[in-house]
């Protein structure tokens, strides 16, 4: 049985979510009520995004100079030197935006393979985001991290997800190991999903070098 890892970015990575940055540092106020309802699931990804990006006010290397700003969890690298010496393959999986992964992996010189939502620009409409790979059945995020778990896996595959938030709830679902932080922590326990809660990536590096 080989391992596969899928991770999500945003405040499992990252030390801070940096959809969550942007909203703080561009947003007018009332960003407040359109999150509750995402969170809430009255509202879609895609549509929670481009609701919040009409009370922005930046430009792409606004963004680019915010996420000069945002560090990843500092054990983060050893953990992908535990899996490539162990044969692991790993994705990211993000319900975030491909320009701040990008961003960021560069910053670090990560190279690793991700699938995320498309932020996209025009000067005179400003932000919005593009959701090529939502699940139509569905539809509550942009980017659906089940689907993409279920197309990378192989049979036989044992799936391990590492995660923080409301996005992983789903993919947490089919997996055989979550190390989970956060809201997904307690939403595991509840629903009696296969858990490890974690703080950072060294207690995911220790418990996975004895496997």
């Amino acid at each position: 049985m080989e391992k596969i890892i899928f991770i999500d970015f945003d405040g499992t990575i990252t030390k801070k979510d940096t959809c969550a940055a942007m909203i703080e540092e561009f947003a007018k106020d009332g960003w407040q009520e359109i999150n509750r309802l995402w969170e809430n699931k009255e509202l879609s990804t895609e549509e929670c995004a481009n609701a919040t990006f009409k009370l922005f006010d930046a430009a792409p290397q606004d963004i680019i100079n915010l996420m000069h700003t945002i560090e990843i969890d500092e054990y983060f690298t050893a953990f992908l030197s535990l899996c490539k010496a162990k044969g692991y393959e790993v994705y990211v999986l993000s319900d975030g935006y491909d320009l701040n992964i990008e961003t960021i992996f560069k910053r670090y010189d990560i190279r690793l393979k991700y699938y995320s939502n498309k932020l996209l620009y025009n000067v005179d409409h400003g932000f919005s985001i593009e959701c090529p790979h939502k699940n139509a059945s569905c539809g509550k995020c942009g980017n659906c991290k089940t689907t993409w778990i279920n197309n990378l896996k192989s049979e036989g595959d044992e799936v391990i997800y590492i995660g923080d938030g409301y996005s992983d709830m789903c993919p947490a679902g089919i997996a055989d190991l979550v190390f989970a932080k956060g809201v997904l922590s307690q939403y595991c326990i509840e629903k009696g999903i296969h858990t490890k809660c974690f703080e950072n990536f060294k207690d995911i590096i220790e418990s996975m070098s004895t496997d």
